[in-house]
């Protein structure tokens, strides 16, 4: 599927202390991997050393057949940098009232909401659904260890890939397609309207540092539009408050099965 090829290419691209084709062997091994080094490096860069019962991933050494690295969730030690433990986290009062209402409504829109064990550094993703289809269109995946204000934060960081149209359009035109953005820019809408919709929740949320990942002093990256980040703000926070009415489809969709043919990962 092509989204899987793009998702492979970029992991590829993304770890640039390691060749092209060893990150293609960890993406094989562990898919949700976010970081990973060598047993030596984790203790002499990090000050942290692999779990007793840490699995090792095998990737190519130069003079050597295989190097042995861990990932991030394997090992233990010195603190990780406050970005990284606080990245998804949101404190506040969400009721289960909201939460469900939310997610009901992005059903509504054939958005399923489901929750998986992640890495540690992975709050969600949001991924179109292909093949066989039958009733959704798009997949929103939420890291299950998180408590229920982080996973609203992180829901309507997903939720504002898709309306956003970072992931294209949908066969019902309901949101637009805007898939030539950067990684970049995408990352500042959506965290953008998470932001906007928790602070109006009552919900305090890290997006000040991870925007700041992604923000300089001087320039915004192109394309970004606050019009959209306004609108697709409100349309989440209708969602959270009230129970909206049955959508008109005009496409014949299918329950999700099949492989997923784009996908958008956050808040990496």
């Amino acid at each position: 599927k092509s989204a899987a090829f793009k998702d492979a290419v970029e992991f590829m691209a993304r770890f640039r202390d390691y060749a092209p084709f060893n990150n293609m062997l960890i993406k094989l091994q562990k898919p949700a991997c976010s970081f990973f080094a060598t047993a030596r490096d984790w203790k002499n860069r990090f000050k942290r050393a692999p779990k007793d019962d840490a699995a090792p991933m095998l990737i190519l050494a130069p003079m050597h057949p295989i190097m042995l690295v861990y990932d991030l969730d394997s090992t233990e030690g010195a603190p990780l940098p406050e970005k990284f433990q606080n990245f998804a986290n949101a404190t506040g009062e969400i009721t289960a009232e909201t939460w469900e209402r939310a997610q009901k409504n992005a059903e509504r829109d054939g958005i399923f909401v489901q929750f998986k064990t992640l890495a540690s550094t992975y709050g969600g993703y949001a991924q179109r659904l292909g093949g066989n289809a039958r009733r959704f269109k798009m997949q929103i995946v939420i890291h299950a260890e998180l408590n229920l204000p982080s996973r609203f934060a992180v829901l309507c960081h997903e939720l504002g890939h898709i309306y956003l149209g970072h992931l294209g359009s949908d066969s019902d035109n309901w949101w637009p397609c805007r898939g030539e953005l950067t990684h970049a820019s995408v990352e500042i809408e959506a965290e953008a309207v998470a932001y906007i919709v928790a602070q109006r929740m009552g919900l305090k949320t890290s997006s000040d540092e991870y925007l700041g990942t992604y923000l300089s002093d001087t320039d915004i990256s192109a394309g970004v539009s606050l019009e959209l980040i306004a609108k697709v703000a409100g349309r989440i926070e209708t969602m959270s408050l009230k129970n909206l009415p049955p959508r008109k489809s005009t496409a014949n969709l299918l329950l999700p099965a099949g492989a997923p043919i784009q996908t958008r990962k956050a808040r990496e």
